[in-house]
């Protein structure tokens, strides 16, 4: 039995559709691991016990069917919505289950020279961080991160708290 969380991609009674808004009747979501195409398991319930086919074909109304919920491991996903033909509509990278993990916090001290902090570990991805200068958020287009490098496009003020948020 897997412990498993709620998926944000089709999680809960989600509806789909095609890119003219008609009803994804028959559908198709795939599920991979984060930046492949080897396939990753999905789960019907909460319980983690019974695993979904992959792909997960919507129903008539273009939603999940068995409880209309998708449980996902704390592992990162990568979703692929297709109609019943196989022509893609959207692909979804790097998604990761709500309430999955518990964050890592770091904070920092800015000496308005240093650009790169090193941080513990790595994030799952950019879009996993969150950062605050002096409690003001920071936008992602501000900073980037390759590993465990976080580099800002200008260096934070001096003394001032650099606190990273990320899973």
């Amino acid at each position: 039995m897997a412990v498993v969380y709620i998926s944000p991609v089709g999680g809960v009674a989600a509806q789909f559709f095609t890119n003219t808004g008609a009803v994804l009747t028959g559908g198709k979501l795939y599920t991979y691991q984060a930046g492949t195409t080897t396939p990753q398991t999905t789960y019907t319930t909460s319980s983690g016990n019974v695993a979904r086919t992959n792909p997960i074909v919507l129903d008539a109304a273009g939603r999940v069917g068995d409880g209309g919920e998708i449980w996902i491991t704390s592992q990162p996903y990568k979703f692929v919505l297709k109609d019943a033909t196989d022509v893609l509509i959207a692909t979804y990278d790097n998604v990761v289950a709500i309430g999955s993990g518990s964050y890592t916090i770091q904070n920092f001290t800015g000496n308005n020279v240093t650009v790169s902090f090193t941080l513990s570990s790595a994030p799952n991805s950019e879009n996993s961080t969150f950062v605050y200068i002096n409690g003001v958020y920071q936008n992602k287009n501000t900073y980037s991160v390759n590993g465990v490098t976080l580099l800002f496009s200008e260096a934070p003020p001096i003394t001032s708290i650099v606190e990273v948020m990320y899973i």
